[in-house]
């Protein structure tokens, strides 16, 4: 029982749990579930009673026991069949009330709140979420954009657009709203609401390919004036850090970096116990920068070929096809929120990549149209899709330069 309890209970409070909702959409489906639970709970025990009560009296443990001989039986009895049926048919009205209501609810925003509801586009990608802000418009570049951590205003209703670029992602904020599909070729949507401010976690839950597990995301819930704050900041063109002189030697970040290995876990006791705080915390220029390190790591960016692929909006570099890094060293996560944003996972994540989350197209190259790949880490040949020699080698000064670089951008 004390095992049972443990593991129930822990289940019951965890980052991704239903049963700790934060928002309203989230809140009328646990309502949902408790009514289930409790009229299915409820016929559980009636049948369950009803079943022993007849095994325990009608039990003949020798033949020659009274009970032996077959009790006069109800079947055909008007009665009782339709006393059955009615109860059952009530059962199902008690369930059916409160799942079409919170089915009705849950869809779209409320009419008389849509005046006052945010925007938020959601692009699934093979295996990162791409956020778009409609209503955020930058002079020059067109729609802010995030990538893996959705920033939304607490008490506010969001509704989101779901899409996809490639094969069916699905949605899903445990704490603040159900699962819904991505689905190529049809629009989907859903709303979701922070009763206050705080950070959810939120994964792709529809499998979707090689890492579908690890295709994970995060939503962070500010109150208005913080919202405002980071909203203007995001427009902004990315930070740049001027060297004072230029780098002699090979100068070392300072961390020491031991591969894990793959599949390796990437998250600290420290940022599980106050996420909000280190999202926080994370928005701040890191203490003891080495500008002449991060102009390196910036040259680096670019002969690597990173820019083919990112975009660092102020910086010159305009790639699509992966996730925007105009704020990354502000984001807690990488690798599309499998990673706690340090510079040891970053440095795991820029070296091997492929230990990290398998499949992944940094690693093995951007499929284009006409049947061409953008070449990654490796080249594949085209006919056996085996790997024929590596494309980008990054050796060990060399991450620690782009994790300075990358760990600026803030």
């Amino acid at each position: 029982m004390p095992l049972f309890l443990g593991g129930w209970f822990q289940w019951l409070t965890g980052p991704q749990s239903t049963f700790d909702t934060h928002g309203p959409v989230a809140k009328s489906q646990l309502d949902v579930f408790y009514v289930t639970l409790w009229v299915t709970g409820i016929t559980f025990v009636i049948v369950v009673s009803i079943l022993s009560y007849a095994t325990l009296k009608f039990k003949a443990r020798k033949t020659d026991d009274p009970h032996a001989a077959i009790p006069h039986q109800g079947h055909g009895n008007p009665l009782i069949e339709l006393s059955l049926i009615g109860l059952s048919v009530l059962a199902l009205v008690f369930i059916a009330v409160p799942t079409l209501k919170s089915i009705w609810y849950s869809y779209d925003i409320p009419a008389e709140r849509k005046e006052n509801a945010y925007e938020v586009n959601a692009i699934g990608y093979q295996w990162w979420f791409k956020f778009e802000y409609p209503k955020e418009q930058i002079d020059g570049t067109g729609t802010l954009v995030a990538a893996n951590e959705l920033v939304i205003p607490a008490g506010r209703p969001v509704r989101i657009n779901l899409r996809t670029t490639d094969v069916i992602h699905s949605f899903w904020v445990p704490k603040l709203a159900g699962k819904v599909d991505m689905i190529p070729n049809r629009g989907n949507h859903l709303w979701l609401e922070a009763d206050q401010p705080g950070y959810f976690w939120g994964q792709c839950a529809e499998y979707c390919g090689e890492s579908h597990a690890v295709m994970r995301f995060r939503v962070i819930a500010l109150d208005e004036a913080a919202f405002a704050t980071w909203v203007a900041r995001q427009k902004t063109p990315a930070r740049s850090v001027a060297a004072d002189a230029p780098v002699t030697g090979s100068p070392a970040a300072p961390y020491e970096f031991k591969n894990p290995g793959r599949n390796a876990p990437g998250w600290s006791a420290e940022f599980d116990a106050a996420p909000f705080a280190n999202w926080e915390k994370q928005q701040n220029v890191n203490a003891g920068e080495n500008p002449a390190l991060i102009a390196q790591g910036r040259q680096l960016f670019q002969q690597k070929t990173c820019v083919s692929c990112h975009t660092v909006r102020g910086h010159d570099f305009n790639g699509t096809t992966a996730p925007d890094l105009t704020r990354v060293g502000a984001r807690t996560t990488i690798a599309a929120g499998l990673l706690e944003n340090t510079p040891e996972n970053l440095h795991r994540w820029i070296v091997h990549p492929d230990e990290v989350k398998p499949g992944n197209k940094m690693f093995v190259g951007v499929p284009m149209t006409g049947g061409t790949t953008m070449a990654g880490y490796i080249n594949l040949d085209k006919d056996t899709g085996k790997p024929t020699g590596h494309n980008i080698v990054i050796n060990d000064d060399e991450a620690r330069a782009l994790v300075s670089y990358l760990h600026s951008l803030k």
